[in-house]
């Protein structure tokens, strides 16, 4: 079994699914380190709209995303069920926390081969480089994302800004 969700060959996977603007995404559940409530970041000056900012866990660092913002879904209030997503993604100097906030965690799913699609090769739009294949879940379509390729362009350039 491979771990990549990027690849048809799966035969089974765990992700997270989240909502945000309406739509049902998921992530691969080893790259999950911890779900946490919505907390205020410490802002940080000069940065993408995105970027919120930073959290203190457990004295490490970690640069906290808006994904609303991140793929132009419009800013959304911050709610009881908003949710930052600490992922675990590689960076140039080996493995880095990121925190990711949605609107609102939903569950573990398991995926079988069988509920797996291609992703649609769309041109010109920067999130169906993320966009690694779609996933039929009962009457629902799951957008399966590659975290390491989303949040490294942004991991980048928080390194050099640190």
């Amino acid at each position: 079994m491979t771990t990549d969700i990027g690849t048809l060959e799966l035969t089974a996977r765990q992700v997270l699914t989240f909502h945000l603007g309406g739509e049902v995404y998921g992530i691969d559940i080893l790259g999950v380190r911890e779900i946490r409530g919505w907390t205020p970041v410490t802002k940080l000056p000069s940065s993408s709209e995105w970027i919120l900012g930073v959290l203190n866990l457990r004295g490490t660092v970690v640069p906290v995303l808006d994904m609303r913002l991140r793929f132009a879904l419009g800013a959304a209030e911050f709610t009881p069920t908003t949710a930052v997503i600490v992922v675990s993604v590689e960076g140039s100097d080996g493995p880095r926390l990121c925190g990711i906030v949605v609107d609102e965690v939903d569950d573990v799913v398991d995926l079988k081969q069988e509920a797996l699609r291609a992703a649609p090769a769309l041109t010109h739009t920067a999130s169906s480089a993320y966009l690694k294949n779609l996933a039929v879940v009962g009457e629902t379509m799951v957008m399966l994302l590659d975290t390491s390729a989303l949040l490294a362009e942004e991991l980048r350039g928080f390194e050099q800004a640190a």
